[in-house]
């Protein structure tokens, strides 16, 4: 009797599975709105993520960045415009009332004052506070440009017309567009780049001319003596970029030359 034929079975065709680990297609995710999207990146140790809002996109973003700078330029212009004739004056935020800097200065703003100048400072403690006391006491126009800080500075009590600044490039071209003389007392980096900021556009001729008196002959003599031997004795500077500045502790003096300058420019101009 003939066996029966045994049915043969084919191979099933499955289709090989999808490798799960392999990249998805391009595309695939949802969008997510940009002010919600998420920031990672990481370091050796940890990592970390952030939301971005859309105040964080204003603050962090340059295209944006700049109407903030805009309107502080803006403001700016609106605001000090009023203040002319006026007197920058610089120096630490650091000194005491009991420095001599400090009475230094307040006798020398009080003076300015009396003689029809606003007094324009950073608005701080310190020697700015000093400045706009003497303005309050000599009876004159007194403005602080204030700068926001990671420590918060606090603006003194005795400004009459405050102007807050996020970006210190806006507030120092409103100390230098707005003064018609700058006086320096004993101060620190903040103080240093002002005095020579102000140096670089009158040596370049970005801005003409105009009083920059240095105050403290004690204090700024060694960087004085630094110039002439190192940047002249290099021949980094010329005799003439020496001459761009005075040195005197005569609060007088002081008053004397910014008062002649002025004079004479309001002659030039008819």
């Amino acid at each position: 009797m003939e066996k029966p034929r045994k049915k043969k079975t084919r191979p099933s065709k499955q289709k090989p599975k999808k490798n799960q680990t392999s990249e998805k297609r391009a595309g695939s995710n949802p969008p997510v709105e940009p002010a919600l999207a998420v920031r990672r990146w990481s370091n050796r140790k940890k990592t970390r993520s952030l939301v971005r809002t859309p105040e964080a996109e204003f603050y962090e973003e340059d295209p944006w960045r700049i109407f903030r700078i805009m309107s502080e330029f803006v403001e700016g212009f609106e605001t000090l415009r009023l203040v002319q004739p006026a007197v920058s004056i610089f120096g630490s935020a650091r000194a005491k009332k009991s420095d001599p800097y400090y009475r230094l200065a307040m006798k020398v703003a009080e003076k300015l004052s009396k003689e029809g100048f606003s007094i324009i400072t950073g608005g701080g403690p310190g020697i700015m506070e000093a400045a706009n006391r003497g303005a309050r006491k000599g009876g004159g126009h007194s403005v602080g440009l204030n700068i926001e800080l990671p420590t918060e500075q606090v603006p003194n009590p005795y400004i009459d017309t405050y102007l807050p600044f996020r970006y210190f490039f806006c507030r120092k071209f409103m100390f230098v567009r707005y003064s018609d003389a700058l006086v320096i007392l004993p101060g620190g980096y903040g103080t240093m780049d002002e005095l020579f900021e102000s140096l670089t556009l009158v040596q370049t001729e970005r801005k003409g001319k105009f009083p920059i008196i240095v105050m403290g002959t004690e204090y700024w003599g060694g960087m004085v003596d630094w110039l002439k031997k190192q940047m002249l004795g290099h021949g980094c500077i010329s005799q003439e970029d020496l001459d761009l500045f005075l040195m005197t502790d005569d609060p007088d003096e002081v008053v004397d030359i910014i008062k002649r300058t002025w004079e004479m420019r309001k002659s030039e101009k008819g």
